[in-house]
């Protein structure tokens, strides 16, 4: 496999990170990646930049990027005060599937939560999305909650 590297994103990527998120709407056009992007796009880029908390990361082979996450560390006052951490928006472009790029990324993201001292590391994913579910039992993850969610938009 050639030259991969993750990294923080930066705000050259996010067109490319819009286009990878528009992949995982599961049909929706809930992502608008035509260019030049809306406004709200980099004000919410700023808004991770400027958080210590977050990281947008991509994974770049060779000198595209092919994939994205987010990664967050919650602080938290359960399990004696440690952290915990959070991934969401985990994509792959679907061209790139099924080369362990998705394995590479989620593993950088575990070793970043052992190395802040978090208890665990949790996403969701569509319920719908069985191919994702099997990825991520396969890495260890254990469907161990039910999760529910108020959506105030009801086009996204």
């Amino acid at each position: 496999m050639s030259e991969l590297l993750i990294r923080d994103a930066a705000v050259e990527d996010l067109p490319r990170v819009v286009e990878l998120l528009q992949q995982m709407s599961l049909g929706k056009r809930r992502e608008d990646a035509g260019l030049p992007l809306p406004d709200a796009y980099y004000a919410a880029f700023e808004e991770i930049k400027a958080d210590p908390r977050q990281r947008l990361l991509v994974i770049v082979h060779g000198r595209r990027v092919v994939g994205t996450a987010s990664f967050i560390i919650l602080p938290n006052l359960s399990y004696g005060g440690r952290p915990h951490a959070l991934i969401e928006n985990v994509v792959v472009d679907e061209t790139e599937r099924g080369k362990g790029l998705g394995e590479r990324l989620v593993r950088y993201c575990l070793d970043q939560a052992r190395a802040a001292g978090c208890t665990r590391l949790s996403l969701t994913t569509d319920a719908r999305r069985l191919d994702a579910h099997r990825f991520y039992e396969r890495l260890g993850f254990q469907h161990s909650h039910k999760g529910f969610r108020y959506t105030f938009d009801a086009d996204h």
